[in-house]
């Protein structure tokens, strides 16, 4: 549904021109109304309408629609359909500039990932209360803690976590040895909190995990055993439930590197603690950052909204 009369009157005229003028398929008119009225609701929370949109309103939009998880092939069909709504408003004279100029292409374009807030992440790391007060399942809550602290402090992928060996730990150094992506070794700095909870862990945790049996890896199952992927992803889920958001490993990582941008670290020590190769692929949490910026701004500046 269109929020406003002028939405509704200049998208039923666009919509005249499709059946009549190019004879195009009902199905195929109503998916361009479906995409194109999407849009307008896009707008109506920016305060306008779709002939006042501008290029960043159809950049946003197609971003939001990533950050939805749509698949590229949708967000192009949705493109399209705005491509030749504005181009008809431009040749009927109804707009003086087309926003969907120079948009580039939805398979060129990088999905911003996703992050947790500061306060989601205080609420998933507060120390979790075993199902039962038996002392195995302290354990376990004790080892989750500490890797949820672990992920979050030195943005660690899933795979690396789980091979963690004791040896590659240095708490009293205050950082831990990874091995990434092609074996590469990188030194992740942790902060007191991951430190204090990994101590924690290791003082009686493990030792009821490990049940007698030897194990050279820092996490462990029952019984000493190898953690698994899909293990790590359960504990996460789990623990974000209070959030209200289903939270996933990576995540915590995309989270660790957005708050460090958002408070001032630079892209190079940010590209270290991640292990990327190319610092191209760590400056796209600077649009992450310049988002929330922009969003602080516009909600606490008094001069940001047009009065």
């Amino acid at each position: 549904m269109l929020s406003t009369v002028a939405n509704k009157h200049v998208l039923l005229s666009f919509l005249d021109y499709l059946k009549v003028e190019k004879g195009l398929a009902a199905l195929t008119v109503s998916a361009y109304s479906t995409d194109i009225g999407q849009f307008a609701g896009f707008l109506q929370k920016r305060k306008r309408t779709l002939r006042s949109a501008r290029r960043n309103d159809v950049r946003d939009f197609l971003q939001e629609l990533f950050a939805n998880q749509l698949d590229g092939r949708s967000v192009g069909r949705k493109l399209s359909a705005l491509r030749h709504f504005y181009r008809y408003l431009l040749l009927d004279s109804l707009i003086s500039h087309d926003p969907t100029l120079n948009i580039d292409s939805p398979k060129q374009w990088k999905v911003l990932p996703k992050s947790l807030a500061r306060e989601e992440m205080d609420a998933m790391l507060e120390k979790p209360q075993p199902p039962f007060n038996r002392k195995l399942d302290e354990a376990i809550a004790a080892r989750d803690r500490a890797m949820l602290e672990v992920l979050y402090a030195g943005a660690l992928r899933v795979s690396e976590i789980i091979g963690v060996k004791i040896e590659d730990l240095k708490l009293d150094l205050g950082y831990v040895l990874v091995r990434g992506k092609g074996d590469k070794e990188r030194v992740v700095p942790l902060g007191k909190s991951a430190v204090d909870v990994v101590t924690e862990y290791m003082r009686q945790a493990r030792t009821a995990l490990a049940a007698g049996k030897s194990s050279p890896l820092l996490f462990l199952g029952r019984g000493a055993r190898r953690l698994t992927r899909q293990r790590v992803w359960q504990m996460v889920r789990a623990a974000s439930a209070t959030t209200g958001r289903r939270a996933s490993p990576h995540m915590l990582r995309h989270s660790c590197a957005t708050h460090m941008v958002e408070n001032g670290a630079d892209l190079r020590t940010v590209q270290t603690i991640l292990g990327h190769a190319d610092i191209s692929t760590t400056q796209v949490y600077t649009h992450l950052a310049l988002d929330r910026l922009k969003s602080v701004y516009q909600k606490h500046h008094p001069r940001a909204k047009a009065r």
